[in-house]
Order: C-alpha cells, then structure tokens, then sequence
C-alpha cells in the first residue's frame, strides 16, 4: 500500500528570522489561535446584542493574564524539571530558564485561571454578563487550542508513548526529550494530533449544542470544560515529558478531572438557577454605548443622537401651549 503514510515526520525548523529577529511558530500558533478565538466570539457576542468589538475589551486584561499564569502553572507542575539539580532556572539565556515562554510551557490550565480572573475584570469594567462572554468564547477556544498545539509539532515536544501505529510520530534521537534506552527510528504517538482532532471536533458538537439546546448562562461553557477535560485525560495519560505526580497520576490529568468535576456542576447548578433564557448579554442597567436601558426591562434604546423632531406635533403643542 505504497499511498499509505508509515509515519508522521517532525517539521524541519521550529523557528525563522527576519533580520535581527526570530520568530518563533510556537509563538505564531499561539498568537493564531488568540486571533481565531476573538473573532469567533466577536461574532456570536454580537449576533446577541453585544456592542461589536466590545470583546477586545476583554481581551485587553484576559489575554495577559491568561499567558502570564499559564506559565507560571506549568513551571509550578513541573518543577522537578525547572528546579531540579544544577537547573538555571534564573538565568535568561538558559533553555530551562522559567520565563523562556518561547521555548515552550505554557499550560492550558493555568490560561484558563488566569483568562478566566481576566475575563471577569473585563466583563464588569464593560458590562457584558460573564456567563454570556463564557458562552460566546467556548466554541473559539477550543479552536484556538487545537491551533495552539500545533506549536508543540513544530518544537518537537510533548509526545506520546512509542507506537508502531502507521501515524507514529518521527522524534529526533538527539531531541533532549528523546527517551534513554530506545533505538533510533522509534515513534512516539503524535498526541498533539490527536488532541487536534478532538478539539475540532468538540467545536462541531459545542456549536450543534448551543443552538438545539440552547445553552445559556454558562452552561455552554461547562460542556466545554467537560469536552476538552475528558480529551485531556486520555492524551495526557499517554505522554511521556516530564510532570510532577501526585499519588501515582500527572498534576494535568488531576487538573483534567476537575476540570470535568466543574463543568458538571456549572451545566448542573446553572440549569436550575436559571431555567430561562437570558434577557440580555449586559447585566442590568448595562449597555452598548450610546444607549440606556428601558426602566423595568432589559431593552436598549439608543441616544447617541438626539431623537428627529416631529414638525407638526411640536407646532400642535406650541398651538395648545398659546391658547
């Protein structure tokens, strides 16, 4: 079956520059799914009432934040690699060194806390329900993370298990992260694709369940935390990068399980306390700008301009105001 891929081969560079600086594809895949993710969630924030582009608002405080502590988680459960004997982990030119994000280690988990604080800080400083942006991003993010984990292709990281499977992915022997002990030619399974494909996939289901069910106040989301964590717990079972281990099972899949604890509880919990739909995508007394709410609903008028002045009814007051 000379058409049938025995393996699946590691990109040739992980890098490229442009005169005096390098680009790092890892940081472009990162930035691409960033850009995917804000305008899917522009879109359905907006088809629902949102003010447009009031999503870059957000982002200006979720996305910062949700780098900064997705570092910080992963050097936290790795930190038998980064502090480990002879480690440099304060010294910037060395690869094990905590804040070399470009080299890699950057964790879902943590963005999710750190976008998630973001996000919340966003949602009250423009208005928006935090439950509604949640709903609108689910969808968008996991997009973005199955574009994310491309990076991981590129800088040849995060590997599964040696397979003799025909997609088995061709690792290096000299790659740092190459097992001691196996012979040259060994293939791993290609976890990145894997989880590429189950992140694509749970965004067909996210947006056929948001629309058949409508899945408000969170509880999209929720299906979301129970997608992406399920995946999670099976590609990260069969990993094999360093992680630190808690009774006998890796900090991730821990992180995993509770992520699908969670999800649980918000589809759960929010099902019964909101059984209807939401009035709007603002909080009370909120939105869009240029507009004020109608007393007593969650209607918005308009009052950017000044309302068109009726000819004949203000020269019929005028008429009745003289007699």
């Amino acid at each position: 079956m000379p058409f049938v891929p025995v393996s699946i081969p590691s990109p040739p560079i992980s890098s490229f520059t442009l005169g005096p600086v390098t680009i790092h594809i890892y940081a472009l895949c990162i930035m691409a799914g960033i850009v995917v993710a804000t305008l899917m969630t522009n879109r359905r924030l907006t088809r629902r009432g949102a003010e447009p582009w009031v999503v870059i608002d957000i982002a200006l405080l979720a996305v910062p934040l949700a780098l900064i502590v997705a570092r910080f988680y992963h050097v936290f459960t790795h930190s038998s690699y980064y502090f480990r004997a002879g480690a440099q982990w304060w010294n910037p030119f060395e690869r094990d060194a905590i804040w070399n994000i470009w080299d890699g280690g950057i964790a879902i988990f943590g963005a999710l806390i750190g976008g998630a604080v973001g996000a919340w800080l966003g949602c009250r400083w423009t208005g928006i329900r935090f439950w509604s942006f949640a709903d609108a991003l689910a969808p968008g993010l996991l997009l973005a993370q199955a574009i994310g984990r491309f990076g991981n292709w590129f800088n040849h990281e995060l590997f599964g298990q040696p397979t003799d499977l025909p997609w088995g992915l061709e690792i290096s022997s000299d790659n740092p992260a190459f097992p001691p002990g196996l012979a040259e030619g060994t293939l791993f399974h290609p976890t990145f694709l894997y989880e590429v494909v189950w992140n694509t996939l749970g965004v067909v289901v996210l947006l056929w369940a948001g629309k058949r069910f409508v899945l408000q106040w969170g509880r999209l989301f929720g299906l979301y935390l129970v997608w992406y964590g399920a995946g999670r717990i099976v590609w990260e079972s069969i990993r094999i990068d360093p992680s630190d281990i808690i009774l006998g099972i890796r900090t991730n899949v821990w992180a995993a399980i509770l992520a699908v604890a969670l999800g649980v509880v918000i589809v759960i919990v929010q099902g019964r306390r909101h059984p209807s739909l939401e009035p709007s995508v603002y909080v009370q007394g909120r939105g869009p700008r240029g507009a004020v709410q109608s007393q007593n609903t969650d209607d918005f008028v308009d009052v950017s301009e000044p309302p068109a002045l009726d000819v004949d009814a203000a020269g019929a007051t005028s008429t009745a105001a003289a007699k």
